[in-house]
């Protein structure tokens, strides 16, 4: 036998069973690719199975239901120190259910501002120039809700007499700030739920309703009225027995359904009248004791009508 450079048989016995083994695998690797696709061995895929896309089933359509629109309080600032201002302006930003009306740099330009712009909070200093923050609110027809805000602590006493919301001592934290505004909010709203019940309990009675003045309800008699005048958010209503009207907050939309059907006219965007009370009218004027009402031109034929007057 001829020597090829192998050492020894054993050497060859190897090389042979290794050429046999390559033969082998490629006879199997030809033979599988001849396989059709469908019937080839399929592997275990060993890696983690991927989550299937699948769109997570959303929710049924159901309309959440809203919340009530939160209640706002109109509020307004009285100090006569700059910065003061500002800190408190900056807070009541902070506060979502407050709305600044007006800023005041002492006592006299709130009296002035007050008639015209009606708040339902005041955060009120106490020493000021001319005139103390607790006189401007003895001296108000119309008292709002008020936190006085203060350097000194002299007058505690005198503000619990007084029934203001809080009393807070400068300078004062946005906590200590919001905490005595939710206070004013809840005081608001436990006084509309009482006057929502006594609405309720004189529901269907024509001879009198009751409104929210301050801090109480006051019975309105409806044959004492003689005209009712709507400000934005506010309504006067003028009484017979009173020299003063009665300032609540309402609309007037909302005060003439509680007038009875009969005896009362809207004559006016802004003003309802008592027909028994006209005392004149003169160049689409009402006159009714000392006021002079104005007459809208669309309701003048309806007022005529029921005064049973024909031009």
């Amino acid at each position: 036998m001829p020597n090829f450079g192998w050492n020894s048989e054993k050497e060859l016995s190897v090389l042979v069973f290794w050429c046999f083994g390559v033969l082998v695998f490629w006879a199997l690797r030809l033979n599988y690719s001849r396989l059709p696709k469908a019937k080839r061995p399929k592997h275990q895929n060993t890696k983690t199975p991927k989550h299937q896309n699948k769109k997570t089933p959303k929710h049924e359509n159901k309309k959440t239901p809203k919340h009530e629109k939160m209640q706002t309080l109109k509020c307004l600032i009285v100090d006569d120190e700059s910065l003061a201002r500002k800190l408190m302006e900056e807070n009541i930003r902070q506060v979502p259910f407050l709305e600044l009306a007006g800023i005041c740099k002492n006592a006299f330009e709130a009296m002035q501002m007050l008639p015209e712009t009606p708040v339902d909070l005041i955060f009120l200093d106490i020493q000021m120039p001319g005139m103390l923050g607790t006189q401007l609110l003895q001296s108000l027809p119309v008292k709002p809700m008020v936190i006085f805000v203060t350097a000194y602590s002299n007058y505690a006493v005198e503000s619990y007499e007084l029934e203001v919301v809080d009393y807070l001592m400068k300078p004062v934290s946005l906590e200590r700030f919001t905490k005595a505004a939710y206070k004013a909010l809840d005081m608001y709203q436990k006084k509309e739920a009482l006057s929502a019940q006594a609405v309720e309990k004189s529901t269907g009675n024509p001879d009198f309703f009751f409104v929210n003045v301050e801090y109480s309800l006051v019975k309105i008699l409806v044959k004492d009225i003689t005209h009712i005048e709507g400000m934005k958010d506010y309504v006067k209503i003028f009484l017979e027995t009173s020299k003063k009207p009665v300032l609540t907050k309402s609309t007037l939309k909302g005060i003439e359904a509680k007038l009875p059907t009969q005896g009362f006219l809207r004559v006016h965007k802004s003003f309802i009248v008592n027909l028994d009370k006209i005392q004149s009218i003169r160049n689409r004027e009402i006159k009714i004791g000392e006021c002079e009402i104005p007459v809208g031109e669309s309701n003048l034929e309806e007022l005529l009508r029921l005064l049973h007057y024909s031009r």
